[in-house]
């Protein structure tokens, strides 16, 4: 089974926080790379930048996160998936009409749940409610 981490679940892979310890622990444990979309090099990436805006972690500490990234990618530990955006937009729309007015989602949201659920079949999704709804 395809596992699609959250945005958040990697930024406490690379980034020191709290949670950081789980994280890694899951990570460790995995037999299987977990897919890496564009979307999450963006997302995760502007997620620890965020973090260093804020003083949770130091220049240094972004860069040294930023060359992990690449180095679990070039190790396998992370994959790179193509996106077929037109229908993930097409599910996250779906997605949208379903539930926004019942339950409140940004639309960002609905492109990870869309991109998950619609384009990579089969996931377990893994997110961590970590740090502010920006990351």
């Amino acid at each position: 089974m395809i596992v699609y981490a959250g945005a958040s679940f990697l930024v406490a892979v690379y980034a020191p926080e709290a949670d950081s310890v789980t994280a890694l622990k899951w990570l460790q444990d995995s037999r299987e790379p977990l897919h890496f979309t564009p979307l999450h090099r963006h997302e995760v990436r502007n997620g620890i930048r965020l973090r260093a805006f804020r003083g949770e972690i130091t220049s240094e500490q972004c860069k040294q996160a930023f060359e992990e990234i690449e180095s679990d990618l070039a190790d396998n530990i992370l994959a790179h998936v193509p996106v077929p955006w037109t229908n993930t937009f097409r599910a996250a729309e779906n997605l949208g009409a379903l539930y926004t007015q019942k339950v409140g989602v940004r639309s960002f949201d609905l492109l990870q749940v869309g991109l998950a659920l619609r384009t990579l079949g089969g996931v377990v999704p893994i997110h961590y409610s970590i740090g502010s709804s920006d990351e």
